[in-house]
C-alpha cells in the first residue's frame, strides 16, 4: 500500500534538505524526503577531505560530461562532474566556498521576469541561512549577514600565510579588500578577501548537518527515505492539466515503491537530476524524449536546455616556502592518511610497533594535529584549502555584475587528484609530473574563472531507464565571448602574482604545459601570447562544479517555481536559476531552498517557525 504525505521532496541536497526541514516545522504537515544516497560518512566533516568523497558510488553520482570545444588535455576528452549522492547533496561534497553572487545578478533575474527574486527580495533568505562567525581577517558588511541561522559561516583558523599574501597581492594589483557577500560588491575594480566558508568550528556545515541532523530528522512528521532513487513522477492525466500525485522510487534492494503526495511534489534533485527526472516522467522536449521511448505528457521544450557552468584554468606555480606540500596536508589528516600504498606508514596499523624512531615521531605528530582539530576546530584541515578569491569586471561585457573570479589554493595537490578526480592528462600538463607532484613539493594554484559564461549546454536522456546516467553536454566555449573573457581573467591572475608581497618570497614562473610551450615558441619568463592562453584553456579548462539553469524560471517554472503545464509540482534547486550567478553557486542553492519553503508554506497555510519574505 503506498504511503501518503502532504509533501514529497525529491533530493535531500543543498535545497531539498532545507525545504523538508522547514515544511516539517509544522507538526500538522506530513513530509517525505526521498534521497538516493545515505547519511554522509564522518570524513565529510573534515573540510580538507572533500576530494576523497569523489569517485565513490556511496557519495558521488560520478557523472562525466562532453566538454564541447574544451577538454583537449583531459583523459578520454571527458570532464568529471562530481555531484553529491548523500543527504546534504553537493553541499556535502563541495569545497565549501560560501559565495552568494553579485547583487546585480539577482536584479538581472527580476528584470528578466523572475519577479520576487531581486536582490532586496532574496537578501532576507540569505540572512536567515547564516550564523556568521566574525573574523578580524576579513571585512564584513554586518547589515548583510545573519548571526543565528543553521548554516555556520566562518573563515578558517588560523588563516594561512599564502592565502593572506594572495589577498595582499590582489590589493597591490588594484583590487580592494571587501565583503564579497555584502550589499555592494564593488564596481568594476571588484573585491578580494579570504573566503567565507560553510564551516562551523572547523567542520563542514552541509545542509544535512545544518538542517536535518539531530533536529528535523527526529520529527515524527518527517520521513527521510534514504537509499531510494526516484525513477519518475506519477502524473494524473485526465485530459485537462496533468497533476503530480506522487513519486515512484527504487530501493537499495531493487524494489519499486510509491509515495503519494496530497498537496505537492517538490523536485530538488539538482541541475542534472531534476531535468532528468522530469524527462523520464514525460515532461520535456517532445522529440528528444520520445526518441528514447518516453511518452510525452507535457511538451516542455526548455527542460534540460540552457545548462550553465563555471570553468576554470588551473595556473600552477612552484612556490617553495609559500605553498603547502601534500605531506603537510596528509600529516594534518592523521595517521591513516599517511598509510600505504602512497604513504610512509604501514598499511596495517598492527605493524606500527615496528616503526623506526623517525616514522614513530611522524605518526605521533599526525595524531597530535588530528587531535588538535578534533578538540578546537583549528588547524590545516579546517578548510578545503580553497581559501581566498577576488572578483572583478574584465570590461568585455555583462556590466550588471562581475565576470571574472580568481581563486587561490596554497597547495599543488597530488597525482591522484590531478589524474583521477580532475581527469587531467598529467603527462601533457606537467613537464615532470613525478617531481612537480612529489609529496614534499611546495606549489600553489591560482584558478582563473570567468563567472558569467555565454555558452549553454544541455542535459538529455540517454535512455528511458532511470539507472542510466543522462547525457551531459557542457558545450564550453561554444560562444567565442567566453574564451576572450578567460584570456582576460588569466592575464589578471598573472598580474596579481606579479604583485606578490616581497616579504613573503615569491612564487616561481608559471608552469606552462611543455608541448603547448613548444608549439607557441614560449620561453619561461616571457609574457604568454593570447594564442597560447587560448590553447591552455581549450586543453585544460575544468568544471567548477556549478551546473545550473536547466529548469530555469520563465521557461520551465514560473517565478514561484511551479512547473508550467503541470499542477502540484515544483522545482527548487540550482536548475531554476534564470542565469548563473557570478560566483560559487552553493549559497544561492541553499537560499533557493529557503525561499521555496516559504512560497510553498504561504500557498498551503503551513506554519513555519519564521517567515522573512514580503508575503
Amino acid at each position: 500500500m503506498p504511503s501518503s504525505f502532504d509533501f514529497i521532496v525529491v533530493g535531500g541536497g543543498s535545497a531539498g534538505a532545507v525545504i523538508a526541514a522547514r515544511l516539517s516545522e509544522d507538526p500538522n504537515c506530513q513530509v517525505a524526503l526521498i534521497e538516493a544516497g545515505k547519511q554522509p560518512p564522518e570524513t565529510e566533516l573534515i573540510p580538507a577531505a572533500c576530494a576523497s568523497l569523489q569517485l565513490s558510488s556511496e557519495t558521488d553520482w560520478m557523472y562525466t560530461a562532453d566538454p564541447g570545444k574544451a577538454g583537449l588535455g583531459l583523459q578520454g576528452g571527458r570532464v568529471p562532474v562530481p555531484r553529491g549522492k548523500m543527504l546534504g547533496g553537493s553541499s556535502s561534497i563541495n569545497y565549501m566556498a560560501y559565495v552568494r553572487g553579485h547583487p546585480g545578478d539577482f536584479d538581472s533575474w527580476a528584470a528578466g521576469g523572475a519577479s520576487g527574486w531581486s536582490y532586496v527580495e532574496v537578501l532576507p533568505y540569505f540572512k536567515k541561512i547564516e550564523e556568521l562567525n566574525p573574523s578580524d581577517e576579513i571585512v564584513i558588511d554586518k547589515l548583510a549577514h545573519g548571526d543565528s541561522g543553521p548554516v555556520g559561516i566562518s573563515v578558517r583558523s588560523p588563516a594561512l600565510a599564502g592565502a593572506k599574501a594572495f589577498v595582499a597581492a590582489a590589493e597591490a594589483a588594484g583590487i580592494p579588500r571587501g565583503d564579497y557577500n555584502g550589499r555592494d560588491r564593488g564596481g568594476a575594480t571588484g573585491v578580494v578577501s579570504l573566503l567565507q566558508t560553510n564551516t562551523r568550528q572547523g567542520r563542514r556545515a552541509s545542509t544535512y548537518r545544518a538542517f536535518l541532523e539531530n533536529a528535523a530528522d527526529r520529527r515524527p512528521n518527517l520521513s527521510i527515505i534514504i537509499g531510494a532513487q526516484a525513477t519518475r513522477i506519477l502524473l494524473e492525466d485526465d485530459g485537462t492539466e496533468p497533476r503530480a500525485k506522487g513519486v515512484e522510487y527504487r530501493t537499495e534492494q531493487g524494489q519499486t515503491e510509491v509515495a503519494l503526495a496530497d498537496r505537492e511534489v517538490i523536485l530538488s534533485a539538482g541541475a542534472v537530476g531534476s531535468p532528468h527526472l522530469l524527462m523520464l516522467s514525460g515532461i520535456g522536449p517532445r522529440e528528444d524524449i520520445e526518441k528514447v521511448g518516453v511518452r510525452c505528457v507535457v511538451d516542455s521544450p526548455h527542460v534540460g536546455k540552457h545548462l550553465k557552468d563555471h570553468i576554470q584554468v588551473p595556473l600552477f606555480f612552484p612556490a617553495p616556502g609559500i605553498g603547502l606540500s601534500m605531506m603537510e596536508v596528509g600529516l594534518s589528516m592523521g595517521p591513516d592518511a599517511l598509510r600505504q600504498p602512497n604513504g610512509p606508514l604501514p598499511a596495517d596499523p598492527a605493524d606500527d610497533d615496528q616503526l623506526s624512531p623517525e616514522l614513530l615521531a611522524l605518526k605521533q605528530e599526525a595524531e597530535r594535529r588530528l587531535a588538535e582539530w578534533e578538540s578546537t576546530g583549528e588547524g590545516l584541515i579546517s578548510s578545503s584549502l580553497y581559501d581566498a578569491a577576488s572578483w572583478f569586471s574584465t570590461g568585455l561585457g555583462d556590466h550588471h555584475s562581475h565576470d571574472g573570479q580568481i581563486s587561490f589554493i596554497p597547495c599543488g595537490y597530488n597525482y591522484d587528484l590531478w589524474h583521477h578526480c580532475l581527469r587531467i592528462d598529467t603527462d601533457r600538463f606537467f613537464d615532470d609530473p613525478a617531481q612537480r607532484l612529489a609529496p614534499d613539493s611546495e606549489n600553489v594554484l591560482v584558478l582563473a574563472n570567468p563567472v558569467l559564461p555565454h555558452s549553454e549546454g544541455e542535459i538529455a536522456l540517454q535512455s528511458s531507464d532511470p539507472a542510466n546516467h543522462p547525457v551531459i553536454l557542457m558545450n564550453y566555449y561554444e560562444d567565442d565571448h567566453d574564451l576572450k573573457v578567460m584570456v582576460a581573467v588569466v592575464r589578471r591572475a598573472l598580474e596579481i602574482v606579479d604583485h606578490w608581497p616581497q616579504t613573503e618570497g615569491r612564487p616561481g614562473p608559471m608552469m606552462v604545459p611543455p608541448r603547448l610551450a613548444e608549439m607557441h615558441g614560449y620561453q619561461p619568463g616571457e609574457a604568454p601570447s593570447d594564442e597560447l592562453l587560448e590553447d591552455i584553456a581549450l586543453h585544460f579548462s575544468l568544471t567548477v562544479y556549478h551546473l545550473s539553469c536547466t529548469c530555469r524560471i520563465g521557461d520551465v517554472v514560473d517565478p514561484v517555481l511551479r512547473v508550467k503545464g503541470v499542477s502540484k509540482l515544483r522545482v527548487a534547486d540550482a536548475s531554476i536559476m534564470p542565469n548563473i550567478v557570478s560566483g560559487n553557486t552553493n549559497a544561492t542553492s541553499i537560499m533557493i531552498g529557503e525561499k521555496a519553503a516559504e512560497l510553498i508554506a504561504v500557498d498551503h497555510g503551513v506554519k513555519l517557525a519564521e517567515f522573512v519574505g514580503s508575503s
